[in-house]
């Protein structure tokens, strides 16, 4: 047992894996929405093994009581499966597979119609069945944006909000589909190619600092359950960014 304690917090090192302590409000949901997070940001990829018990009871520091219940949680919503007597990220749908355009801009308007589609709607469901917790998580992800962001700071914390949010709209399914086709987004090297050229960086750092205060608008209308609203800033935020990417980046 000591040595299998020793080898899981070893795994759980070399994957990167930390979690934020949790406060004694709503102990089992917060936990349930922190993993869930993990696993839309592919940090915890389908098929992975989720940690133990003991191991998210010592980090999000609670009782393993209540670690049973934030997993019980996520296997009510299908996207934790038991095998045996270990817990693994459920894999419900295939790999979004994606074939390149021959124009870098064609692609990346293909990903941002796409991730509209997905977005706009997801967003809505979210900003109506997120809790307070989740609701407090996006208003203090926004609240760290800012002009003068470098674009791979900008990329991780865009990426966390977009998924926080999307976390929040209850329905696995979605949430690993949209999850799958952010990934192709963000992998991609045609949306790496346009930001990194150097001819882009004055475009690049206008983009940042819009988009900075388009997530203050979507994490105020997510803060006040304003589904019009939320789907509005949405659709101008993900539609003003395509823009840009296509028509004022070389």
């Amino acid at each position: 047992m000591l040595d299998e304690s020793v080898a899981e917090a070893t795994e759980m090192e070399e994957n990167g894996l930390e979690f934020e302590p949790i406060s004694r409000e709503t102990v089992s949901s917060q936990i349930r929405a922190q993993l869930l997070r993990r696993i839309t940001t592919g940090e915890l990829g389908p098929g992975s093994r989720m940690p133990s018990e003991r191991d998210l009871a010592e980090q999000f520091r609670v009782a393993r009581t209540s670690v049973r219940e934030a997993m019980q949680g996520l296997l009510s919503l299908g996207v934790v499966e038991r095998r045996g007597n270990r817990s693994f990220v459920a894999e419900h749908l295939p790999e979004v597979v994606v074939t390149r355009s021959d124009d870098r801009k064609d692609f990346v308007t293909q990903l941002f119609e796409t991730r509209r589609v997905l977005e706009v709607p997801i967003f809505a469901l979210a900003a109506v069945r997120a809790d307070d917790h989740a609701r407090a998580r996006v208003t203090e992800l926004a609240e760290r944006f800012h002009g003068e962001l470098d674009i791979a700071d900008f990329r991780r914390l865009d990426r966390e909000f977009h998924t926080t949010v999307a976390a929040a709209c209850g329905n696995p399914l979605l949430i690993e589909l949209y999850g799958k086709v952010l990934d192709q987004l963000f992998r991609s090297q045609e949306f790496d190619d346009l930001l990194s050229d150097e001819k882009n960086r004055a475009e690049v750092r206008r983009i940042v600092a819009e988009s900075s205060a388009a997530h203050e608008a979507i994490a105020l209308a997510f803060a006040l359950g304003d589904i019009d609203e939320m789907e509005r800033c949405t659709r101008d935020h993900l539609g003003a960014v395509a823009q840009a990417m296509v028509d004022d980046l070389v």
